[in-house]
């Protein structure tokens, strides 16, 4: 029976003196226990039905006066001191110089590499400049503390932007340097952006589309987290996330699932800004474009806002953006219409999508906005102040929040336990003896149906663990019983995940959920052969170390009667090849629990278990749990101390095949070994001695055994075995038929051996 978290947490080595929680600056902590709520947007003067938030320092004549020959330089105006501008309109001149100077920090980054994609940087500074600057809750000095706000760059190519902000914001992980670096090898401004290489990156995206997807996972996070732990008098979950997607994103299909779901899931703390500037690589939109993108997110049921003129007039995009955070009920598209390369002569056309600017073009560009005497790289150094304003309202922010959970500590001493075991990485101590066993009297399941069990029994020690399937959860055993769905406004507590037939965005929504960051360990559940859908998303779990649990049932030929639409052959193939990736074929329950224990302990790789359809034996005798760290392992030997004269490998359902031939051969007198290689990565990490004693080099007669593509398998069998394997699409057919056909019978196999042994 497996123990109750409860149990588990108040076990002595998980008192909550080991909880670990990262310690904020010491600066300016606030000695008030209670919680205010802020209103999200810190510019001057935003006023809401009951909050006014104000920049304190930006309005002051000092302040003024640091600005004031930059501002006639740049304008070519009177002193705004003399005239005694009012703040909001001193503010305004202040926000475009900035944005003045993004825009030439854009172009002197991509002309000192001779690389990059500076059409939409340009094109999308104001938006850029007033999220950092005016919008976003963060403390560069902690780039990972839990209350920040999350931002995502869909359209990555655009990354420059994210990049110049990032600097001009403290953020010590972008120094000038690394503007100068930007796609060098081994730089921290690599030509999309890397969640792992640059602190203030929460998300790795590239392909298109794939961000507007992470941002729902990370939206359904903090949904999901404030239900379960947030108190009328102390809110400790209270961040929005907000996203620049491109019409590439808007063009490819995720972005409709992700989209669709978010408005279903009501997902009102997201923010989804389009930069609409009617330009893709091979030209204008209409080339193959001309839908209504706002009116497609209305009819998903979003708040739709349209921004015209953001290069001339940002309080619109002010205003859009009090309107999201107004907005209870539904998620924000704000489509944003830019010309792209602003201020090139490339402007407005997709030659400015990617590539470096004439000598001549940067001149003009320099003279356009007063920037001509000034060397490349020139920062003004009141835009630095202007974003540290922001950041110190951040600090303060976060020692509000450390106050907060002190009276949250305090006041809710379970629920902040369970909250700060989320926020330590999700795992209580023991946690992996709540796996269940299994017996040879078990009745025997196919591994899907271990693998419920193991879900199941771990979702009652593990407060993270969340998921959902592609509408099969019946089929997919992968529903967490007694933890309700996540749905708003009636359980956004609950823990399963209604996808709805979305394997792509449910792929990449998880990999929003793993790295929010707060210790939520999601799995995503369908039939191995549609893994194809979410590839891409599974490749970049992978790439920026997002630990989701992808559950693939339906693992083989031995789906029968589907036939070969929905037989998988070459997927295993294909995602063993997956750098990264732990690719688990389990063969009975053992193995499926050992699976699982990999799966969850490794918190910063994906992995990926492969499920049978079939039943199997519950406990083969030889497997083990444990061993399946190693990758591979001897199930059965009868050679004592001398080495086998031949070896069966198998996966899987077919490692029992392996098993009962190897019996038959034993009887015969032939010394047999079986090795059961469930995940081939773990395996060859292995150390070398392991390896030689597991596959003795000198034991050249060999089998593999699997229902899927023999590729791969060569480099354990060698050239002198024999590859079992399917090198054709399947066939419908019960399954017990269909692996007669592909010859995947102990007989078989057992002629094979009998064949190799006797050459």
């Amino acid at each position: 029976m497996a123990m109750s978290f409860l149990n588990l947490i108040y076990r002595p080595s998980s008192s909550p003196k080991a909880i670990f929680c990262p310690k904020p600056s010491t600066t300016g902590l606030s000695s008030n226990n209670k919680f205010s709520i802020k209103f999200p947007i810190c510019c001057s003067n935003i006023k809401t039905n009951n909050t006014t938030t104000t920049t304190t320092t930006s309005g002051t004549k000092d302040h003024k006066l640091s600005w004031e020959n930059e501002l006639i330089r740049a304008f070519e105006t009177s002193s705004p001191v003399e005239r005694d501008d009012d703040d909001e309109l001193f503010q305004d001149l202040v926000d475009k110089r900035c944005v003045d100077n993004i825009r030439m920090l854009i172009v002197d980054s991509v002309q000192y590499a001779k690389a990059g994609h500076p059409g939409m940087p340009l094109g999308m500074a104001e938006v850029g400049y007033f999220l950092y600057r005016h919008v976003m809750k963060y403390n560069p000095n902690n780039p990972n503390w839990f209350d920040r706000d999350r931002f995502v760059l869909s359209a990555g190519h655009g990354c420059l932007l994210q990049y110049v902000c990032l600097h001009l914001a403290g953020f010590q992980s972008i120094q000038l340097e690394d503007l100068r670096r930007l796609c060098k090898l081994g730089s921290r401004t690599p030509g999309h952006p890397e969640n792992v290489l640059t602190d203030g990156i929460e998300v790795t995206t590239g392909p298109l589309g794939q961000g507007v997807a992470n941002a729902v996972g990370l939206a359904l996070a903090e949904a999901h987290l404030a239900a379960r732990f947030n108190k009328p008098d102390a809110v400790v979950v209270d961040h929005r996330t907000y996203c620049i997607m491109g019409d590439g994103c808007a063009m490819e299909g995720i972005s409709h699932e992700a989209a669709s779901l978010a408005a279903h899931w009501k997902l009102n703390k997201l923010t989804l800004i389009y930069d609409d500037n009617k330009n893709t690589i091979d030209g204008h939109t209409t080339l193959a474009f001309s839908e209504d993108i706002s009116s497609r997110f209305k009819a998903l049921g979003w708040n739709t806002i349209t921004v015209d003129n953001i290069h001339e007039d940002l309080g619109e995009f002010k205003r859009a953006l009090l309107s999201a955070s107004n907005e209870t009920e539904k998620p924000t598209f704000i489509q944003v219409k830019t010309l792209i390369g602003k201020l090139s002569v490339k402007e407005g056309t997709s030659d400015a999508h990617h590539g470096t600017f004439k000598e001549d073009d940067v001149n003009r560009m320099r003279q356009k906005i007063k920037w001509e005497d000034r060397e490349p790289f020139h920062i003004v150094p009141m835009v630095y102040r202007e974003m540290q304003i922001h950041t110190e309202q951040g600090e303060r922010r976060e020692q509000d929040w450390y106050s907060t959970l002190n009276y949250y500590r305090n006041k809710y001493p379970q629920e902040a336990m369970e909250f700060e075991i989320l926020l330590n990485g999700g795992l209580v101590s023991g946690w992996e003896s709540s796996l269940p066993t299994w017996s040879n009297s078990d009745p025997v399941d196919a591994t899907r149906g271990y693998s419920e069990k193991c879900l199941n029994h771990l979702a009652k020690v593990i407060p993270g663990l969340i998921g959902g399937s592609a509408d099969l959860a019946s089929s997919n055993k992968a529903y967490l019983h007694g933890y309700k769905d996540f749905s708003q406004p009636d359980s956004p507590w609950g823990r399963n995940i209604r996808y709805g037939v979305r394997e792509h965005g449910m792929a990449a929504i998880s990999n929003g959920i793993a790295l929010h960051g707060s210790g939520l360990i999601p799995f995503a559940a369908t039939f191995l052969i549609f893994s194809d859908y979410m590839k891409n998303s599974i490749r970049l779990a992978a790439l920026s170390h997002a630990g989701v649990i992808f559950i693939m049932t339906h693992d083989s030929i031995g789906l029968g009667e589907d036939g070969p639409t929905h037989q998988p052959v070459e997927q295993l193939a294909g995602l063993r090849a997956v750098p990264r990736l732990l690719v688990f074929r389990p063969a009975d329950g053992n193995e499926t629990a050992g699976a699982y224990r990999v799966a969850v302990a490794n918190r910063d790789v994906p992995s990926l278990i492969a499920l049978s359809r079939q039943k199997v034996n519950s406990n083969l005798s030889g497997t083990s749990a444990g061993a399946v760290e190693k990758g591979g392992y001897i199930l059965s030997d009868n050679s004592g101390e001398d080495l086998p004269e031949i070896i069966l490998i198998s996966t899987g359902s077919e490692l029992c095949l392996c098993e009962g031939s190897a019996d038959t051969l034993r009887k015969e007198g032939r010394k047999v070994r079986v090795v059961s290689l469930v995940c081939w990565r773990l395996f060859d990490r292995q150390p070398m001695e392991y390896k030689e004693f597991v596959l003795p080099r000198s034991v050249v007669k060999r089998v593999s055994v699997e229902a899927g593509s023999p590729h791969g398998w060569r480099e354990y069998v060698g050239w002198d075995g024999v590859v079992l394997g399917v090198e054709d699409f399947g066939a419908s057919g019960a399954y017990l038929d269909t692996f007669k056909k592909f010859g995947f019978t102990e007989e078989n196999v057992t002629k094979i051996s009998r064949s190799l042994l006797d050459r």
